[in-house]
Order: structure tokens, then C-alpha cells, then sequence
């Protein structure tokens, strides 16, 4: 174990580096009364400090003091005491009877309940008869006579939720980042940045980022569509990125209206959205409500300028009926060329997937078959275009954290480095560019990378492909991935099978009994087929027999 976790303050050292790192990089964005928080932390005792954090980090906002219980702290009560103090934490909070359950255990919830339960009650009927009962909150005290024992509420979680945005900006990366990179299970890439480099330069992009992450939350966790809609702004966010995250939620929303038998509303919102997919589905939702000219209208109109490969692939689907539907000719659109198509009956295995089972089938030893799927053509990319992926761009990174940079998903990734991946690609040409992915591979090998999957992809398979895989199918898949990272690194066919002695190759994607190409799939393929990619698609049949 490193030296960092055999300190074991670890985490409070942790969040003392957030707290100094948010203090100098974002200070001009927090309140006078965040910025006190941040002052006044390092005036309380230090195991005060501690206990304040191993809330932090835990789930929820209510906690009883026997279970935060740790050897470097000593008594919670007396450690919570200072935090009471600067109303950080509150004790003795009110509880009503659904906060209660999650605090207690079930023999616990029968003393509380005393005579109206019993001991053979479930948890969840017990909840709804305590419900009954008891409408009205009463503090932990109250409820628990008799136990030895506190409650405690935290009361800053969501200035620390702000502060944790503000570090990584992002709210799905949390402080185990920290440990798992102290343990050395997560190591990264070092990218140099300014101290200016920021995920956010105005306080209100952080209170709308935020907003928004509660508002998906809510509509996550069952709330009305309608009600969450009106706490999102109608009209579009000016800063693109936040403009996204709303566009993203409401085609959530939409879709469940769809679901839920409100086409009106769904279409209001779909028609309203600029998020991709929102389009091709008003599209649909005009079809079920009985207009087929609108709907014609606006598949003409993407038709003439799809926003992606798969409102394209969608549409070859909706005009066809459409134009039934309206009574006009149909132009069936007729696919030249077909992958090689392998059939297979194999004797089903015990505690093997159909892929590795059609590997196993198909390898020989002048032509190993590797389970790669998207791992082997993303991991050659990441690594010859390492150093421009990691570039230090701004807004590209801001924190010791980054898999990759910031604005990866983003629609104009590549055309910010078109220049420094056209470079870098053009090495494909020369040759060069095996010793640059062997080196990449030597000298970053484990570090967090969205596009290198070190655990699937290993030296022996690096050389084989490097031998097999022509440079103008890499500089083809290539461009392909890079022209929308998000949805074309995935779909790749699940097998390479490999022939080192010829210097070539073959992708082949397996299907087993009752399962279909999916839409991503197909557009692989099909791409496979334009640039003269040998690719395959072996259909699985099991035989009655075991092995």
C-alpha cells in the first residue's frame, strides 16, 4: 500500500486539497459564506475536521453516531461538537417515518413500534403501518427512547456537492478518485495546465449545472414530468455544454411521455429540442398522431441534412413508410454487398459466452481469434494519437483526474485539434507510425485513458495487428471514430481473427440464436464494406448435445 494511505487522515488530506484547489482556482465564484466554510474548516480540531468529511464522503445526509465510529477520530460526540457549532451539523435532527427506517435496523424499528408489530412483519409492511400512524416528523431522540445513541444531519452536503462540481466538473466523478489514485489503482495522465484552467468561469453555469443534475434526479426518482418541467428554463441555455445537459434531460422527458401515451406534450418538446435524436423522434411522434405530411415534411427536411450517421439510418426506415402511408412510390433501397456470412452449430458450453465459444471454434494457431469487440481499433487510436488527445487545450483539463479531456463528447473535439490529429494521422502514411503506438504503449501503459483498454488489450495482440491491420483501414477507422467519438467507438465487431504469416485480418461480429445486428453494428459494417474492410458475421445455432 502506498505511503499516502498509511497515513490515516488520507481522506481529510484529500479534501483539504479540493478545499485549497476550489479556494485558488474558483474563489471569485463562491459567496461570502462558501468562502468562510473554507476558512473556517481549518480552525476546527482535526478531528472534527475528520468526522465532517467521513460524512461527506457516505451517502445521504442522516447518520447515527455509532456507525461513525473510526480509531483515528475517537468519540463522535465529542468530535461532533464544533461542527454543531458552525451549524454544519445538526444533532438530534427530525425524522419522519421513511428517514427513520433508513436509519434503523429491523429489530430496532420493532422496539419503536412496540405492540403494533411483530416479529414476523416484513420491513415494507411494517413501513406502511408506521405510516399510518405517524404523519408527523419528531426528532431522533423522540423516536428512539431509551437507545443509546445520537442522529446527525448533515447540513452542507449541498455546498460540498458545488465544491466537488467545481474540482473535477463533473458530478459523477467523486472522492474515491482519490483514493483508488493513492492506491495506485488509477493512475493518470500528468497534463500540464495554468491555474486559470477552470471547468467553470461563472457561478451561474455552476448553479445551472446543478439545477439541472436535481431536476434529473427528480425525474429519475419517479417525479411528474410536468412538474419537473417547470423547473427547467423553456428556452435555450446560451453556453452550448449546459445547453446539452438541458437538451439531454428533456428528450429524457419526452421519450416518457411517449411511453406514458402523451403524444402532445412529447411532441412539444421534441419539436422545441435541438439535442440529437429529438428531430427523428417528433418525427415518430407525428406518425402515431395521425399527421403524416408533417411528418413528411420534417424527414425531407433532415433527409437533406441528417445530423449523424443514425438519424441517416433512421430515416431509411420512416420515409419508406411514410410514403406508403401517403400513397406514393416507394425507391426500396438495395444493398449491393453483404459481409461474409459464417453459420455455425456448436455444442452449447457451461459458463462460456457465445463469443468466446465462436473464438475458441475458429482460432488456430496460424490465425488466433481475440475477443476484442471495441477495445482493439479504440486502443490503437488512443495510443498513436495519445499526445493530442492529452494536449493541454484550454478547458481541455483542470484537475489531476482526466481520462481524457473535457470537451471529448463535445461536437467540435476534433475540430479543435483538427490540425494536431491530421499530423498525426498522416504518420500512417510513412510507416512511422508503429514505432509511435509501441512506444505510446511502453511509456503510458495503465494510465486512465477513455480509449485504451489496457485489460483487453495486451503486447502479443499490439504486434499482430500492427502486422495484420493495413494503415489505410486504421487511418479509416480512424477518422470515422474521431468525426463523433460518443457514438462511433462503439459497434465494432465483437472477434478479430488474425493471420500474421499473410498480413491480414478479419472482424466478425456474432450473433446467437434469436439476436440481431443492432443499428450501431450495422453502421459499422456497412462503413466496412465502402473501405474494403473484410468483415464477417457468424450466426450461432446449439446443437442439442452438451461438450
Amino acid at each position: 500500500m502506498r505511503q499516502a494511505l498509511e497515513n490515516p487522515f488520507y481522506y481529510l488530506d484529500n479534501f483539504r486539497q479540493v478545499l485549497a484547489w476550489v479556494g485558488e482556482r474558483h474563489g471569485d465564484l463562491l459567496h461570502d459564506h462558501e468562502r468562510a466554510f473554507l476558512d473556517r474548516f481549518h480552525q476546527v480540531p482535526q478531528a472534527s475536521q475528520a468526522l465532517l468529511v467521513r460524512m461527506v464522503m457516505r451517502k445521504g445526509t442522516l447518520f447515527r453516531a455509532s456507525k461513525l465510529r473510526y480509531t483515528e477520530i475517537g468519540c463522535p460526540m465529542q468530535a461532533s461538537v464544533a461542527l454543531i457549532e458552525h451549524g454544519w451539523v445538526e444533532t438530534n435532527p427530525m425524522l419522519d417515518v421513511a428517514q427513520l427506517f433508513g436509519l434503523l435496523k429491523k429489530d430496532e424499528l420493532l422496539r419503536v413500534c412496540g405492540n403494533a408489530a411483530t416479529n414476523g412483519q416484513r420491513k415494507t409492511d411494517l413501513l406502511e403501518a408506521m405510516l399510518a400512524e405517524h404523519s408527523q416528523p419528531k426528532p431522533f431522540a423522540s423516536w428512539c427512547e431509551g437507545f443509546d445513541d445520537a442522529a446527525f444531519e448533515l447540513t452542507i452536503g449541498d455546498l460540498c456537492d458545488r465544491l466537488r462540481l467545481m474540482f473535477f466538473g463533473n458530478i459523477h466523478q467523486d472522492w474515491s478518485e482519490f483514493v483508488l489514485a493513492d492506491l495506485g489503482i488509477f493512475r493518470y495522465e500528468r497534463v500540464a495546465f495554468s491555474p486559470a484552467s477552470r471547468a467553470f468561469h461563472e457561478r451561474a453555469d455552476v448553479d445551472t449545472y446543478l439545477h439541472l443534475h436535481r431536476c434529473r434526479e427528480r425525474f429519475e426518482a419517479g417525479d411528474a414530468a410536468e412538474a419537473v418541467l417547470h423547473d427547467i428554463p423553456s428556452t435555450p441555455y446560451a453556453n452550448e455544454w449546459l445547453e446539452n445537459r438541458r437538451g439531454k434531460l428533456l428528450l429524457s422527458i419526452a421519450r416518457q411521455c411517449e411511453r406514458n401515451g402523451d403524444l402532445p406534450l412529447a411532441l412539444r418538446l421534441h419539436a422545441a429540442n435541438r439535442y440529437p435524436g429529438a428531430r427523428e423522434r417528433a418525427i415518430r411522434v407525428l406518425e402515431r398522431c395521425g399527421q403524416p405530411e408533417a411528418a413528411m415534411r420534417l424527414a425531407l427536411t433532415a433527409q437533406a441534412a441528417p445530423e449523424s450517421e443514425h438519424e441517416a439510418q433512421q430515416l431509411q426506415r420512416i420515409l419508406p413508410r411514410l410514403l406508403r402511408t401517403l400513397g406514393e412510390p416507394i425507391t426500396r433501397r438495395v444493398s449491393l454487398t453483404q459481409p461474409e456470412r459464417i453459420d455455425l452449430t456448436l455444442p452449447r458450453p457451461e459458463g462460456v459466452s457465445v463469443e468466446q465459444a465462436v473464438r475458441e471454434h475458429l482460432s488456430r494457431s496460424d490465425a488466433p481469434v481475440y475477443y476484442v469487440e471495441n477495445a482493439l481499433i479504440n486502443s490503437l487510436l488512443g495510443l498513436l494519437c495519445w499526445d493530442v488527445i492529452f494536449a493541454p487545450l484550454p478547458g481541455a483539463f483542470f484537475h489531476p483526474f482526466h481520462a481524457g479531456p473535457a470537451d471529448l463528447a463535445r461536437p467540435d473535439f476534433h475540430a479543435r485539434r483538427a490540425g494536431l490529429f491530421d499530423e498525426c494521422l498522416s504518420r500512417l502514411g510513412t510507416g512511422e507510425y508503429r514505432d509511435c503506438i509501441r512506444r505510446a504503449f511502453r511509456e503510458k501503459f495503465g494510465l486512465q485513458s477513455h480509449f485504451v483498454s489496457w485489460g483487453l488489450f495486451d503486447e502479443a495482440l499490439l504486434e499482430l495487428a500492427l502486422v495484420c491491420i493495413p494503415a489505410e483501414h486504421l487511418h479509416a477507422f480512424f477518422q470515422r471514430i474521431l468525426q463523433d467519438v460518443p457514438n462511433h467507438r462503439s459497434g465494432l465487431p465483437d472477434l478479430v481473427q488474425l493471420w500474421p504469416g499473410e498480413q491480414r485480418y478479419r472482424l466478425i461480429e456474432v450473433k446467437g440464436s434469436g439476436d440481431r445486428l443492432q443499428d450501431n453494428q450495422k453502421r459499422w459494417i456497412d462503413f466496412a464494406l465502402r473501405h474494403q474492410v473484410p468483415i464477417a458475421v457468424c450466426y450461432v445455432q446449439w446443437s442439442e448435445a452438451a461438450p
